[in-house]
């Protein structure tokens, strides 16, 4: 069939995450129909993770298109953009303080993002509770998606913002992420400035990365008092049962870890052994590099189902951009196809570049930084929900 005018065409988005979100606005604020699809139950059916720092180059420059940059500005915290590097004797190596005013990275909790994209966009623009399940029909359209509850809608075009396992991806790819050898292993804190002022006064208002060269803690404040802490390590995937604990074995998990981190001082090893309830085993995933596929008219990936990277802080802002030029493509071109076209001949070269700057990046996380240097700030792990077992950093939550 020929492929159909971008103003008359049936577009479905899989996934409601940063990603998925900002296409659909930038769309409608062009007003070109959208209907998102998103496995979660509903808007609140689960916690959306902790905290993403917006670049001006990427993320920003989505919410500016999404003319939602100045309520972004109002919710960002300036003061997150904090960054202290210690030694596992807690002494501070470096110190970044951000000037007065500075704007080139501030800090938003995920669901705070979530949330402000989603009140931007028409009444009934997401649906909730549908589980794609495949993805068929003609490569020249239109495609058929095909939902768990046995339904199905046609449409001309699908995005793939599904995140890290995105069954979008099966449309056009072969590929599937591989684990990286690197584990995180989250701890939450809240009400630290009454229940942890120690933690507090330790980490500041942003963020604290401490490594080894075996291992690593990372520490980012998010809103409301609350504070996250991912414990980074070289492990097998299936560590947890290797060493006979299971997931819920807090007591368990937190000895096994106080004993691997032995050597480290008394103040770090709070961000082990005070955190209030359960942690969150979040093994890092990632695509192979390149990732690439032959051009489909119907069917195109943005963020983590294009390009699952090691999570060194631009997850979220390539997703955000590639949102943003996929909107903006299809609001220029004559076809969707065309729109297709060339929003891929941008997106799979620059993230292709991306990724193989970040290939093995993960491992970068434990090595034992300069004194005047900062590691990449690791990007916060969205909860993927209940029926994915293996929870990954920075998946789009569909």
């Amino acid at each position: 069939m020929d492929s159909p005018t971008p103003a008359s065409a049936r577009i479905s988005i899989i996934g409601a995450g940063p990603g998925g979100l900002t296409c659909a606005r930038i769309l409608q604020r062009h007003g070109i129909a959208v209907t998102v699809y998103d496995r979660d139950p509903g808007v609140a059916s689960r916690n959306q993770g902790g905290s993403l720092d917006l670049h001006q180059e990427d993320g920003q420059r989505a919410l500016h298109e999404a003319g939602l940059l100045a309520e972004f500005f109002a919710l960002a915290r300036l003061e997150g953009q904090e960054m202290r590097q210690m030694d596992p004797e807690g002494r501070l190596l470096a110190h970044h303080l951000p000037d007065e005013g500075e704007t080139a990275s501030p800090e938003i909790d995920r669901g705070q993002l979530r949330a402000l994209l989603l009140r931007s966009l028409d009444a009934g623009t997401v649906q909730w509770g549908r589980i794609l399940a495949s993805v068929s029909g003609p490569a020249n359209g239109p495609r058929t998606l095909t939902f768990t509850d046995g339904t199905s809608v046609e449409t001309d075009l699908v995005i793939g913002a599904d995140g890290a396992f995105s069954r979008v991806r099966t449309a056009v790819s072969p590929a599937v992420p591989r684990y990286t050898g690197v584990s995180f292993l989250e701890a939450w804190f809240d009400d630290v400035e009454q229940a942890h002022p120690e933690l507090s006064r330790l980490v500041g208002k942003g963020s604290a990365h401490i490594a080894d060269g075996e291992r690593g803690l990372f520490a980012q404040r998010n809103s409301g008092g609350h504070l996250r802490v991912y414990l980074m390590r070289s492990v097998p995937v299936d560590w947890i049962a290797a060493n006979g604990l299971r997931p819920e074995d807090t007591e368990g998990l937190r000895a096994h870890l106080l004993g691997e981190f032995a050597a480290w001082s008394p103040q770090l090893l709070r961000m082990i052994s005070d955190n209030d309830g359960p942690y969150v085993d979040r093994p890092l995933f990632a695509l192979p590099v390149p990732h690439t596929w032959e051009h489909s008219p119907g069917v195109t990936l943005l963020g983590d189902a294009a390009h699952l990277m090691p999570p060194l802080g631009v997850g979220v802002n390539l997703a955000m951009l590639d949102a943003c030029e996929l909107a903006l493509a299809l609001v220029h071109s004559a076809t969707v196809a065309d729109a297709v076209r060339t929003y891929e001949k941008s997106m799979l070269p620059r993230s292709a570049e991306t990724a193989r700057l970040l290939e093995g990046g993960a491992e970068h996380l434990l090595a034992v930084p300069d004194a005047d240097t900062f590691a990449p700030a690791p990007e916060p792990a969205a909860d993927p929900g209940p029926d994915n077992s293996r929870s990954v950093v920075g998946p789009s939550g569909a």
